[in-house]
């Protein structure tokens, strides 16, 4: 199943990417957002282990690179130095947790999606789009 999805962060005016096709396992019919979570995860993970660990002896980017980069407010190397594989299941686990606390809430076009257990419509192929929040610190004094 193709999904579209962006990814917004509270305090930035822009996307951390403009929306991007992921191809996921089939999550059911029609999927419960517990499960819509799971399938994004684990294809992220899977992703993401598929990378290999890179030792470049002279790393450099291209202009192109680094203008492409800049447009998501982030230029680097995208490398990764540490050979440990991510776990599907604590990281699926890990997700939905931080659902429950409130560390990232998710829309569906235009609605959100409150409780994991709700069944979501993916017919009209919506954007599904995860907003990362960020908590307010201070005292009430």
């Amino acid at each position: 199943m193709k999904l579209l999805v962006r990814v917004k962060q509270v305090g930035r005016k822009k996307a951390l990417f403009q929306e991007k096709d992921i191809e996921i396992k089939d999550p059911g019919i029609p999927p419960s957002l517990r499960e819509l979570i799971a399938a994004v995860v684990a294809q992220q993970v899977e992703s993401y282990n598929s990378k290999t660990a890179e030792e470049n002896i002279l790393p450099f980017l291209t202009e192109r690179e680094i203008d492409e980069s800049s447009a998501s407010g982030k230029v680097g190397f995208e490398s990764i130095y540490n050979s440990n594989k991510a776990d599907v299941a604590r990281a699926i686990e890990n997700a939905h947790q931080s659902f429950e606390d409130g560390i990232f809430a998710v829309f569906i076009g235009d609605e959100q999606i409150d409780h994991l257990d709700e069944k979501i419509n993916l017919d009209d192929s919506p954007v599904i789009t995860f907003i990362r929040l960020t908590f307010l610190s201070g005292s009430i004094w």
